[in-house]
């Protein structure tokens, strides 16, 4: 749960400011019909800004939703207008502003949120359920184009939260050019991981060419995480949070770290260097853009915001990306072994929107909540850009000329999970990839997990932690 006085505390002097501005929030009370007569205004806040950070987002707030949500409701009668309240801050300075607005009963009646926060404000009792606060949410027709998985992602025990803005999915990318040299299929799809291992061994043989990487260690911080530790924890049938306890020495995370012995200790299929560099994953971008890695897991950004090859976008450009690159779904450990019984398995970030429980007008609302996540909207949004939605007739229709985001929304959204949005969380991460970096340095897999029980024991507590 958010410790209150601690989020008082690190914010300083920022309560009084905060329970200021929630004076002015939430909107003017009004009659839920929305006569005309009427004026009712909306607020609605995010970490975006014009000419700053999430620039483009705030655009899209200001020159598009606004207007054509002011519009659509003076059309049905209803005299409302839109405040944004831009934000432009680092992301902890933003979940701070929203805490102390929430818990002083105050905030924007819509507000962006990251979706890793979700679980902590509803536990401290900041959100509600979306059909708590609305309940003409429930029969909204755009959670059928939105993946139930996909939902997870503002969501907590079950209960709808909020709704998603965005989507992506974890893959494994491989070098095809590397690939038919090693004598290996260009059309790469493996089923477990003994098959991605045979692969790394064979690449092995190729002069200068790493075989696999697989992000490990505390230097690469939560990518360590989201695209190492926890798709092969999910896909040896594991979770991080299950059944109200935290992840302790179970097999399944035995396998993980096992896993991660083969490849940098045992075999040598990784580099463990590289591992434990402060620049070791825009390092390894750079290798597989140049063909000196065979396999590499990571999420779709990397295809849209790494290796691309449009000028001015990628970081690590690949002018043949699209020749090269070949991309597979994660297996289980073996075929049906993964969470759910699934046979491929993935992980997900994403943030979204909420409604403040607050809200005086929580139906009009949810109207410009809904607003903001129609097809149009999302249309609208990605024009110049390209980026997967939340929704599949969006992705259907913007995204058939990139095959690969096709590839993510079809295949890996509908199979995919999502990390605890719990405040423990970040403390958990952190000794998952401390476990990882003890095993790449050489640490037997036994005493690395004893080091992480009792890590874990001091985080959440060792009747919190789930054994064997």
């Amino acid at each position: 749960m958010l410790n209150k006085t601690r989020v008082i505390s690190t914010a300083g002097g920022a309560l009084l400011l905060a329970t200021s501005l929630a004076a002015c929030g939430g909107g003017q009370p009004a009659d839920q019909s929305g006569d005309a007569t009427d004026a009712v205004t909306l607020s609605f806040t995010a970490n975006a800004i014009v000419g700053g950070k999430n620039s483009a987002e705030a655009e899209w707030i200001q020159d598009w939703v606004i207007p054509n949500f002011e519009k659509e409701m003076a059309d049905q009668g209803k005299n409302v207008k839109v405040n944004f309240e831009p934000q432009g801050v680092d992301d902890e300075d933003y979940k701070t502003k929203l805490a102390l607005d929430l818990q002083s009963g105050g905030g924007a009646d819509v507000f962006a949120i990251d979706g890793i926060w979700v679980g902590e404000f509803a536990e401290a009792g900041y959100i509600k359920p979306l059909e708590e606060v609305a309940p003409n949410s429930a029969s909204w027709d755009g959670w059928e184009q939105i993946d139930d998985s996909v939902q997870q992602a503002l969501a907590f025990d079950g209960q709808r939260y909020g709704v998603p803005q965005g989507a992506d999915g974890r893959v494994i990318y491989y070098n095809k050019d590397l690939f038919k040299e090693a004598g290996l299929p260009t059309d790469w799809q493996p089923t477990s991981w003994d098959e991605i291992l045979d692969a790394a061994r064979a690449l092995k043989k190729l002069d200068g060419v790493i075989p696999i990487q697989l992000n490990a260690g505390t230097a690469m911080g939560e990518a360590t995480t989201m695209q190492g530790i926890l798709p092969m924890l999910a896909g040896a049938g594991g979770s991080v949070w299950q059944d109200g306890k935290w992840l302790g020495d179970t097999p399944q995370l035995e396998d993980v770290m096992n896993l991660y012995r083969t490849i940098y200790v045992d075999e040598q299929l990784g580099d463990p260097i590289l591992q434990q560099e402060a620049s070791g994953r825009d390092t390894s971008f750079q290798q597989f853009a140049d063909g000196q890695i065979g396999i590499l897991l990571e999420g779709d950004y990397f295809w849209r915001s790494v290796v691309n090859p449009a000028e001015g976008v990628g970081t690590a450009p690949m002018e043949n990306r699209d020749e090269v690159v070949g991309y597979a779904l994660i297996p289980a450990m073996n075929p049906g072994t993964g969470i759910n019984g699934q046979d491929f398995v993935s992980m997900s970030g994403g943030t979204g929107r909420v409604l403040n429980p607050n809200s005086k007008n929580p139906d009009l609302a949810w109207e410009l909540l809904a607003f903001m996540n129609s097809a149009d909207a999302y249309k609208a949004k990605a024009a110049g850009t390209l980026s997967i939605s939340p929704r599949a007739d969006v992705n259907e229709e913007l995204l058939k000329a990139d095959p690969m985001l096709t590839f993510v929304s079809n295949e890996v959204l509908p199979i995919t999970a999502y990390r605890p949005g719990l405040a423990a969380y970040p403390e958990v991460s952190l000794a998952l990839q401390q476990a990882s970096l003890d095993v790449v340095s050489g640490t037997p897999v036994s005493d690395a997990l004893a080091t992480y029980v009792s890590t874990m024991g001091n985080i959440v507590g060792a009747e919190n932690v789930s054994s064997k």
